[in-house]
Order: C-alpha cells, then structure tokens, then sequence
C-alpha cells in the first residue's frame, strides 16, 4: 500500500514575529489539529532548520510544509474543506501573492513512509516546476494513482 507526500512552499509578507504572521501560524496550527484529528494524516516534518534550495532564495519569509497521508483522496478532501479551506482562502492576508512562475505544492507516491525526506520533496519539486504533473510529481489538478495512471479526485 503507497501513501501519498505532499510539500508545500510559501512566503509570508512579514517576518515571523509579525501580528499577521503570528495569526498565520495560529490558524496553521489548528488547521494541524484538524489534519491529526481526522486519522488519515500519518507524518508531518519538522521545517526547523531546513532552508531553501539557492535556487528557490527571494523575497518574503519562507514557510514549508512536508506531510504524508494515507491516500489521495483524504489528502485532496482535507484540503479543499474545514479550517484547511478557509485558510486558502485567506493566504493572501499572510503570504505573497503567487507569481504564476512557481507552484505552492508538488504531490508524489512513496512506498515507505521513512524513504520521505526534505530532500527527495525539494526533488520532486524541481521536476514538477520542469515538467509539469507526471506520476513522479503532480499536482491535486492533474493527479496520478499509485499505478501511474490519469486520475480525477472528487469533493465528499
């Protein structure tokens, strides 16, 4: 059975120790609640000490996020509803607008939860910006099943 990885990247518009920041990170917090709480949520990686790949150095303060989930349906529902929904749709109140040059996530398949690492989703990433949604680094627009094939997620 294959689970799924997603990262996520990026830039608040003030420092950290900024009220909206500060707000950021509390809503991030319960938004982290709620992903525990729901049972399909496996893993979530520490960002404590990890920087950015050079390539990826720009303005803003950077956020990243490494989770794995049970399965890809759990995954895109918990995104696109409860306290996860209402924070996207406030990022721009905390984050960067998006230059329309970089995707905020990239999602693969992983067999073991311990091969996950920084470094493989900084990887992934890096495809996904290259060649767009393939079986090896997709998107929740253009996903992929654990077989590789073309699959499309839908709302419960």
């Amino acid at each position: 059975m294959a689970f799924v990885s997603i990262y996520t990247v990026g830039r608040l518009t003030h420092p950290h120790d900024h009220p909206a920041s500060r707000e950021f990170y509390d809503v991030g917090f319960r938004v982290m609640r709620q992903a525990y709480v729901s049972g399909h949520l496996i893993e979530e990686f520490s960002s404590d000490g990890v920087s950015l790949p050079e390539e990826e150095e720009g303005s803003g303060y950077p956020v990243l996020t490494l989770t794995i989930w049970k399965n890809l349906q759990s995954l895109y529902s918990f995104t696109y509803a409860g306290k996860h929904s209402q924070a996207l749709r406030n990022r721009n109140k905390w984050m960067e607008p998006d230059d329309g040059k970089h995707s905020s996530y990239v999602v693969w398949w992983t067999e073991r939860v311990k091969d996950v690492s920084w470094e493989e989703a900084f990887t992934r990433y890096h495809y996904y910006l290259e060649h767009q949604a393939t079986p090896f680094a997709f998107d929740l627009k253009r996903a992929f099943d654990e077989s590789g094939k073309p699959c499309i997620l839908k709302k419960n």
